[in-house]
């Protein structure tokens, strides 16, 4: 085969066939894994303050429905770190097997401290980052964004799905049920993985996907990646922390609003226009280049939810149209969010931010779960005080977006470059830097790699094509 034509298959705009299984299949593994950890959310209140313990020791209901998040957040870049190592399928399965192991404990426990006990061990399969390099192995460089978005797609979708099935499978199977079938979904994505998801030709580091430990200081320096870092802490602090409370709120004899087994029917219609409803938000946000100021106004329409909440949860019409407006906006910061952090982040060192965030992520959930435990008393019912002080807590994050610039409308690309010497790695930079469009780029020699930051509106790409051909 000749240079040309590798180098228009490298170019190629189509994943092949073995690439969109990959992808596909590992998606899956995702969204089963997410779909475990979210089904409980809209439940999970009101079992556990059933359990033993949870009378005397209430804060506990609140620190298990969170815990997760903290033993994702410690284990998810050692997680990463270890499948470089041991290889990728086998620290995923054993991250699934841990997921299912704390399911059954969670499922099998009378007690809010066993339940406790489950969520840890559940949080402690942090295999989000070796699925991600996986995937990595498994696409070339110019598909290796499709496949994270599908991955991220399927997030979201398994958070709806999990939102209006939730209340369902506790009507049918209840809680411990519900743990029950985490567990199966947890196993059965064991077999997906060995079954289904191809074994890569070659596995390596890629920067552009995985953690690198050298790129920390950078991206820890790094002012408006860090306000991002904050903010998706917050965000996710504030879902948790509302969801200890609203359940209890909904299924409040004295206010008579909504049975668990029907809650459903609240949940259905709010995550499907909240989605129809985010599509308008995000094309503004992208095609426009209006990303701060759409960032700005879902972060205000969270604080309003939330103040409708504290004001009207005696309603449920106002409390489903606080729920709108809520998950509109948190549905469109949970799109742009990863969005903004690979236009922040320097050419070749999105793996490392996106390590850093995803660990914020996980912290803040653990931290609304820790807030929203100890703000809350059953015997006070303080179900508005809750609501006030997460409408505060993004306030915080509202004046921290407020001071953020202007991201750059900036878009990644990599490729893999074949590079005899070293000493030719600046002379390569150079002239891809000399190509309209590209304002970074990052030539990493043990890697082969070239990753790019480019202006998507004005790069040429034939020049780029050209400057690269014999590289490829």
């Amino acid at each position: 085969m000749t240079k040309e034509a590798t180098a228009g298959q490298e170019f190629s705009t189509e994943m092949t066939p073995e690439e969109r299984r990959g992808a596909a299949s590992l998606a899956s593994i995702f969204g089963l894994r997410m779909m475990g950890l979210f089904l409980i959310l809209p439940v999970f209140s009101t079992y556990a303050h059933g359990l033993d313990g949870a009378l005397e020791k209430p804060y506990l209901v609140g620190i298990a429905l969170g815990a997760y998040g903290l033993t994702q957040a410690l284990l998810q870049i050692p997680f990463g770190m270890m499948s470089d190592r041991f290889g990728r399928k086998p620290v995923i399965a054993a991250g699934m097997l841990l997921f299912a192991f704390g399911s059954v404990i969670a499922a099998m426990a009378s007690s809010i401290e066993g339940v406790l006990l489950g969520r840890v061990i559940q949080g402690s399969g942090a295999v989000a980052a070796a699925v991600i390099a996986l995937a990595a192995d498994l696409t070339r460089d110019e598909h290796r964004t499709k496949a994270m978005a599908m991955i991220g797609i399927t997030i979201g979708v398994s958070f709806a799905i999990s939102m209006v099935l939730g209340p369902l499978l506790n009507a049918w199977i209840g809680v411990a049920g519900i743990f029950w079938l985490t567990a199966v979904l947890a196993l059965a994505s064991i077999l997906v993985l060995y079954l289904i998801v191809p074994d890569p030709k070659q596995t390596g580091h890629h920067s552009d996907s995985e953690v690198t430990v050298s790129m920390f200081g950078q991206i820890l320096r790094h002012k408006s990646l860090l306000r991002l870092d904050a903010g998706v802490l917050i965000l996710h602090a504030s879902l948790t922390a509302l969801f200890v409370v609203l359940p209890l709120v909904l299924a409040d004899k004295r206010l008579n609003l909504l049975p668990m087994s029907d809650q459903w029917m609240l949940y259905l219609p709010v995550m499907l226009l909240s989605f129809v409803l985010m599509i308008p938000l995000i094309i503004v946000a992208e095609a426009k280049r209006k990303m701060k100021q759409v960032f700005i106004v879902s972060i205000a329409m969270l604080i309003a939810a939330c103040v409708m909440l504290a004001m009207g949860h005696m309603s449920i019409v106002w409390i489903g149209v606080a729920l709108l407006v809520f998950f509109t906006g948190f549905n469109t910061l949970e799109a742009s969010l990863p969005s903004l952090v690979a236009k922040y982040a320097p050419a070749g060192a999105k793996g490392t931010a996106i390590g850093v965030f995803n660990t914020s992520q996980f912290f803040g959930a653990f931290v609304g779960g820790v807030l929203g435990g100890f703000m809350y008393h059953p015997a006070l019912q303080n179900y508005a005080m809750v609501f006030w002080i997460v409408a505060g807590m993004l306030g915080i994050w509202l004046l921290i977006a407020i001071s953020m610039q202007h991201p750059p409308y900036l878009a990644s690309r990599s490729f893999h470059v074949n590079i005899d010497h070293e000493a030719d790695v600046q002379d390569l930079e150079d002239k891809v830097l000399a190509v309209e469009g590209v304002v970074e780029a990052l030539v990493i020699y043990e890697e082969s790699a070239l990753y790019c930051k480019v202006d998507s509106k004005i790069l040429d790409e034939k020049n780029l094509y050209d400057v690269l051909r014999t590289k490829l």
